[in-house]
């Protein structure tokens, strides 16, 4: 199976496909996100854990034998084996009942919703749309839908896309600078391998990037915390973030924002130092 001739058939007995993680919601890792993320929160036993942190849990350990050439486990387990060599987080959706507690036991219960290939200016396409909800005390406390991507290698000599440029009426604003060492340490928290975080030689020469990727989980989790920021009392409902362009270590990134007049409405983005939109994200408020 090629690229350039994906079977679609195959790749759609993964559609149904489930999978159960239980793991307790530690205190070492929330503190260490908070450390990553440059805040001075120090987490205890029953303290809510702020969203988007769940990503630093409910991960599993594939044996080293089982580890593809990009640093990711090979496909073909719980998500299906897409043959496209490049694969991004494109968004997601979520919803929060109740935050889940730090040192509580909590399941994670996934789904394969749907596996759509697609045609792009790149070339062919595969869009994976996976749903999770997370547990604690047999009550749903997070729901996700969670957007994956998988792409072919760009052409040599083919034309970069155009950029969409950012909003220009952010309230808030903030510059991250993302080193090496933040790209790493988020890495670690999230047992992520993917080699375009850490290993500079592959993700320019075999993916053909500029520099090291920022996580878009990174992204989306630095968004969502420059809103607690700005508004630490506030409970968040809802969040989406949708991926539309890369950032890399190469330079810092501005995290903005803007609340509506409604008072439930927060409008979210990153973009790089060009004004070249590279995250949008909303969150309600309750």
């Amino acid at each position: 199976m090629t690229a350039d001739a994906l079977d679609n058939s195959l790749l759609q007995q993964w559609v149904g496909k489930t999978e159960t993680l239980d793991t307790r919601v530690g205190a070492a890792t929330a503190n260490a996100m908070a450390a990553t993320l440059d805040r001075a929160d120090t987490f205890k036993e029953g303290d809510a854990l702020p969203p988007l942190w769940h990503w630093a849990y409910f991960w599993s350990a594939a044996p080293q034998s089982e580890i593809g050439p990009d640093g990711h486990p090979r496909r073909g387990g719980f998500l299906p084996p897409v043959p496209l060599p490049r694969r991004m987080w494109a968004g997601g959706r979520l919803s929060f009942a109740e935050p889940l507690p730090v040192e509580g036991m909590a399941t994670r219960t996934s789904q394969v919703m749907s596996v759509t290939p697609k045609s792009g200016a790149s070339g062919s396409l595969v869009f994976v749309t996976v749903k999770h909800e997370l547990a604690h005390a047999g009550r749903v406390c997070v729901t996700e839908e969670h957007d994956i991507v998988y792409r072919p290698l760009p052409t040599p000599g083919a034309a970069a896309p155009a950029p969409k440029m950012a909003p220009l009426d952010a309230a808030w604003s903030r510059i991250v600078t993302p080193d090496p060492v933040l790209l790493f340490r988020y890495s670690a928290l999230t047992f992520n391998g993917h080699r375009i975080h850490y290993d500079r030689r592959y993700v320019t020469k075999v993916e053909g990037y500029p520099g090291l990727i920022v996580h878009g989980p990174l992204i989306a989790t630095l968004l969502a915390d420059l809103l607690r920021r700005h508004m630490p009392d506030a409970r968040m409902a809802t969040f989406s973030f949708r991926a539309v362009g890369s950032l890399f270590d190469i330079e810092p990134f501005t995290l903005c924002g803007r609340p509506d007049a409604d008072g439930r409405t927060v409008h979210l983005w990153a973009q790089n130092m060009r004004g070249e939109l590279a995250m949008q994200a909303e969150a309600t408020l309750a």
